[in-house]
């Protein structure tokens, strides 16, 4: 990779802005209370110039029922705990839920930015404080940046060595729901709000926690591949701004030698990943498998939501309900098919 050198000039214009970009900070545009929102926590450097490998980001009391954006490259583990009282979420009582998100494993050079983005509803918050994130910067074994330090009543958080980053808060909106569509996509974006209605877009987060609650719409043409049987397959409906999206199969393998999915892939989708979440005692942990998907022998593997799935990336037109996806998998022993997935709703049913 080639990094060019700015010119003297753009060097003074970026310094007056550098003591602003120093400190982890969030991209997105004040909140309202009780709407929901694609927390896009951006991090412009690294440990003493380390490279970061893992973010570590505690959730704010308030801050319900929080999704991570699947990030290519990084491992994530949920952590879930009670809150310190109940919420209400869609008529539905609320008393725990993620309370810290970790991205892990990852690596992001000392001398580049990027952004975590964690999707959840500001179920409450006094807007003259905003909500602090605490969040802790890993880099190698024993490099590490906190910013988990907040600021007292009445004091500038610009006096503290490492302020926690801070989401900023507006009262209430009339229409408690008007903020569903504050999640506008990965990035910049994220700092978007869009009001069309009243739930556009509350689903348009794209991590793996939605594909926990997708619907097999039925329809999917039975394939076989030598000793494997592929059946029950479909994809999840995206809406627009999500940049992501899961497949879901099942695979039985009838012979007498184990097998493996190693790859998968598709025109639809600039890449295919294969990915697992898993919850380990009260953490959820979700990674890609670079490996494969073992099929054992005689045994019925399936790729369902909450599990083991295709994760389809660089998606340019998101799959909507009623079309089909052609992907072809690729096995270890058996070779390659193609499978056409039918695309079911983007809400479960």
């Amino acid at each position: 990779m080639k990094i060019k050198l700015l010119a003297a000039t753009s060097l003074v214009a970026l310094a007056s802005a550098g003591s602003a970009f120093a400190h982890a900070t969030f991209a997105n545009a004040p909140v309202a209370v009780g709407s929901y929102v694609a927390a896009t926590l951006q991090v412009p450097h690294g440990c003493d110039g380390k490279a970061t490998n893992e973010v570590q980001i505690k959730l704010p009391e308030g801050f319900i029922s929080a999704k991570p954006m699947v990030k290519p490259g990084w491992e994530i583990e949920i952590i879930n705990g009670d809150y310190q009282k109940s919420y209400d979420n869609h008529g539905k009582e609320v008393k725990s839920g993620p309370v810290e998100i970790r991205f892990k494993n990852g690596e992001l050079p000392d001398n580049f930015y990027d952004t975590f983005t964690v999707y959840g509803k500001v179920a409450a918050g006094d807007p003259a404080t905003g909500l602090a994130f605490p969040t802790v910067q890993l880099c190698g074994a024993d490099g590490k940046v906190a910013w988990d330090q907040i600021a007292a009543p009445g004091q500038d958080p610009h006096e503290l060595d490492g302020p926690a980053p801070v989401l900023k808060l507006v009262a209430a909106e009339a229409d408690a729901h008007a903020g569903h569509g504050a999640h506008a996509g990965h990035g910049d974006q994220a700092a978007a709000a869009d009001t069309h209605g009243a739930h556009a877009g509350h689903d348009a987060h794209a991590g793996h926690g939605d594909h926990m609650a997708a619907t097999d719409p039925g329809g999917f043409q039975p394939v076989s591949l030598g000793d494997l049987d592929l059946t029950t397959g479909f994809i999840k409906a995206m809406l627009p701004g999500q940049p992501v999206g899961g497949g879901f199969i099942t695979i039985t393998n009838k012979g007498g030698s184990d097998d493996r999915l190693v790859s998968a892939a598709s025109d639809r989708a600039g890449e295919v990943q294969l990915h697992e979440m898993a919850m380990q005692g009260d953490v959820m942990k979700m990674r890609q498998l670079p490996d494969g998907i073992p099929v054992p022998s005689g045994q019925t593997v399936e790729l369902t939501p909450g599990g083991l799935h295709m994760m389809f990336f660089k998606v340019a037109e998101p799959f909507q309900e009623g079309q089909s996806v052609t992907v072809t998998l690729t096995f270890e022993k058996a070779g390659k098919v193609d499978v056409v997935l039918p695309v079911g709703p983007a809400k479960a049913k």
